[in-house]
């Protein structure tokens, strides 16, 4: 009958508009909330076919969703740990109640922000219970390459607030002046052996130790007086850490070179040969017990001068100790190419060391943590170095929309948002990372407001056609009397 379909119509109109006021209710009570997304609700008409001459109501139904690709402003924060997503794309959590269970079983939520910290084992983990996870680096930083259409290779990035770092000493660059004096006949010959110029230089081995070049400078002097000035030193490096076949103090020769310098007036006082020799000055060969030993055992001549650059090549940190083994390895030393001032060179009459420059760094501790850009988490410790520690991918799918709404502004894919893709930060249809930064709440609460009038009054309104099918239906039943 038209009058009851005219009855139903209102009831159902109440009822849509009673979940428009929920979701209104929930968008106003989430307005201060990080990463909330707004619900909707959406009306939707239900038509029934006319009868002749006479219309039958259909009423209204409703479906409410949440806006999951809205993207709402950022604020930023203090912590480096508190990341936001710019653009398209979710963060990859977990539940940390999934931790300590076979790695198959974690679930793959996805969040737009969250405010991450250490907890008690180092994981990055929100308020709301969830862990952050990412890819882990290899030993030397770099990010292997893993399946991206699964999140098998994600794992818990968890911080070893303990851990410590050093960084080998691989190159060592040398300014340094040699008295050319000390190479012509002297007035007053010693009596005995010269004395060499010596310059220690510390770098840092395999396990981050301290460790000692010694660098010994000795002159080749003119055999007799009114002979010509050699031009020629004798560079001897001993190495602390070098304890196979070291010497009575401890330090074993791992370089020695015949350095030879020009004394024309174009190129004086520069490099002009550097030969790597296995005899000293005066012809004496080497001792096996002078020359560095491989962990097999058995001596070995392995230094050599490169003339492109200037580089000498030696090997440091060799021991007889299978067990500790090889605690350094090939460092170059770069004393300058052919006629390159600035480096090694031999003027006047002054020793003078003018500048010594390392890589390489000793342990140091944990300091902070800090995510860039493109996901990489990034150790930084007290001795300046820098790790990559995990890379953050972001996750998409071609239907954001279709996600699930979990607790703590998560979500689960479904097949309504398709397959998820993991994708590194920056990079094809995703956005990037922030760090220091939150995502704000998406509802606008003046808009939620303005809805919250409109639904007041559509209730109303509704509630008085109920009304008046009520007072009609009063006088159909009056007419009998």
């Amino acid at each position: 009958m038209t009058i009851s379909s005219s009855l139903n119509a209102g009831v159902s109109g109440l009822a849509s508009n009673a979940s428009r006021l929920s979701t209104i209710s929930d968008n106003i009570a989430n307005s201060s909330t990080i990463g909330y997304k707004r619900a909707e609700t959406t009306f939707r008409a239900l038509v029934t076919s006319p009868g002749s001459g006479s219309y039958t109501a259909g009423g209204v139904s409703v479906v409410t969703s949440r806006a999951i690709d809205q993207e709402a402003g950022l604020r930023t924060t203090s912590n480096s740990t508190d990341l936001a997503v710019r653009g398209r794309g979710f963060l990859p959590v977990t539940p940390i109640s999934s931790l300590g269970t076979p790695l198959a079983n974690y679930p793959l939520n996805l969040a737009t922000t969250g405010s991450f910290r250490t907890d008690d084992e180092g994981y990055l983990v929100t308020d709301t219970g969830f862990v952050l996870m990412g890819w882990p680096a290899a030993a030397d930083g770099s990010i292997p390459d893993f399946a991206r259409d699964t999140g098998d290779g994600l794992r818990p990035v968890q911080i070893n607030v303990n851990q410590a770092t050093g960084e080998p000493t691989t190159e060592v660059s040398l300014g340094l002046n040699l008295p050319a004096t000390e190479t012509e006949f002297p007035e007053n010959p010693l009596t005995g052996p010269l004395e060499p110029f010596v310059l220690p230089v510390e770098y840092f081995d395999n396990l981050g130790r301290s460790q000692t070049l010694s660098m010994e400078f000795l002159p080749s002097q003119p055999a007799a007086a009114g002979d010509p000035a050699t031009n020629v030193w004798n560079l001897t490096i001993r190495d602390s850490a070098s304890t196979s076949n070291a010497d009575p103090n401890g330090n074993a020769i791992v370089g020695l070179f015949r350095v030879e310098f020009n004394n024309d007036r174009a190129t004086g006082g520069t490099i002009d040969n550097v030969t790597a020799v296995n005899a000293y000055e005066d012809g004496t060969a080497l001792a096996a017990a002078d020359l560095p030993a491989t962990l097999a055992g058995g001596p070995t001549v392995d230094w050599t001068w490169d003339t492109a650059n200037g580089d000498l090549s030696i090997n440091v940190g060799a021991t007889n100790d299978v067990a500790q083994g090889i605690i350094g390895g090939p460092i170059t030393l770069n004393i300058g190419a052919p006629e390159e001032p600035g480096k090694l060179t031999q003027y006047s009459e002054s020793f003078s060391p003018n500048f010594v420059g390392k890589d390489g760094s000793p342990v140091g501790g944990l300091q902070n943590v800090e995510v860039d850009r493109n996901g990489f988490v990034k150790a930084n410790f007290d001795n300046g170095l820098t790790r990559t520690v995990f890379q953050i991918p972001l996750v998409d799918m071609p239907n954001p929309n279709g996600l699930v709404p979990q607790d703590g502004q998560t979500y689960l894919p479904s097949t309504d948002s398709g397959s998820f893709f993991l994708w590194r930060a920056g990079d094809g249809a995703t956005g990037d990372i922030v760090s220091y930064a939150l995502e704000e709440s998406a509802t606008d609460v003046a808009g939620e407001l303005t809805a919250l009038i409109e639904t007041q009054r559509a209730y109303s309104s509704n509630a008085k056609v109920i009304q008046t099918v009520d007072e009609m239906l009063q006088e159909t039943t009056n007419i009998k009397r």
